[in-house]
């Protein structure tokens, strides 16, 4: 992310948080499946509120190993220089460390017990559980709500981020918070990175950040029509294939101006 990293907008804050949140996801799967010598599968103590019969022991995620390791490699960029205080370079060295604990944060929080279980015919007489991690796109969900809510921060002469209006809550080690304002992405600008929105595909009922209304930035937008082909009219045959036919339809599409 080249450009993006010259900002401290709430987009490259949200960019921080999924890259380490990414770390941390790979490295406790690796864990598990056995691709690292230096850890295991978790040894997460077993929770209060399993039921007693319930066998605790499957090689869970390692979540705590691949929290710490991503705690020391990613935030290693950071921490190895030495800013003047209260300098802006320093105001994005803290926000960029916040956001790295959001992200890792995200993945240690999400995490949750899988269970399988025992018994003939299914009959579930006996549960093992582990500590599994969640699917990535929750946890890239969670940070977008992170980032919708991100924090407006300055720098201040003591060198600490504070807000930058004091009716908020001050962010807790889980929010996202941002120093620069977002550039404006309508247009295209080489600068920040901005490919803008001319020429990008955009859907005309919906009032969402897909619609034609937001993301053609009130430049309005083109129709024309586009051939789709779909497989159909799908038949199982015995034995053991799925049989297909060919549609094709004319739809209605619309660009941004």
């Amino acid at each position: 992310f080249p450009h993006v990293s010259l900002t401290g907008s709430r987009e490259t804050a949200f960019t921080y948080a999924v890259s380490a949140a990414g770390v941390v996801n790979a490295i406790s799967r690796a864990c598990r499946e056995g691709e690292l010598s230096s850890c295991g599968c978790s040894r997460t103590a077993r929770p209060k509120d399993l039921p007693r019969d319930w066998l605790w022991g499957g090689c869970g995620d390692n979540v705590e190993y691949g929290y710490r390791f991503a705690k020391e490699f990613v935030d290693a960029k950071e921490r190895e220089k030495n800013y003047v205080r209260g300098s802006e370079e320093q105001a994005r060295m803290l926000m960029n460390l916040q956001n790295n604990e959001a992200g890792r944060r995200a993945v240690y929080k999400l995490a949750d017990v899988a269970c399988k279980c025992h018994g003939v015919s299914g009959s579930c007489s006996l549960k093992t559980c582990w500590l599994q991690l969640a699917d990535f796109r929750k946890v890239g969900d969670l940070l977008k709500e992170k980032y919708d809510s991100g924090a407006a921060m300055r720098i201040s002469r003591k060198g600490k981020l504070e807000l930058v209006n004091n009716r908020f809550n001050m962010p807790t080690q889980e929010d996202l918070v941002y120093v620069d304002p977002s550039p404006d992405y309508c247009l295209r600008n080489e600068t920040t990175g901005s490919l803008g929105t001319q020429g990008r595909l955009c859907n005309k009922t919906s009032e969402g950040m897909d619609g034609c209304e937001l993301m053609c930035c009130g430049r309005g937008y083109d129709q024309f029509k586009s051939v789709q082909v779909e497989r159909c009219h799908c038949k199982f045959h015995w034995c053991c294939y799925v049989k297909c036919k060919k549609c094709t339809e004319i739809v209605d599409q619309y660009v941004c101006k």
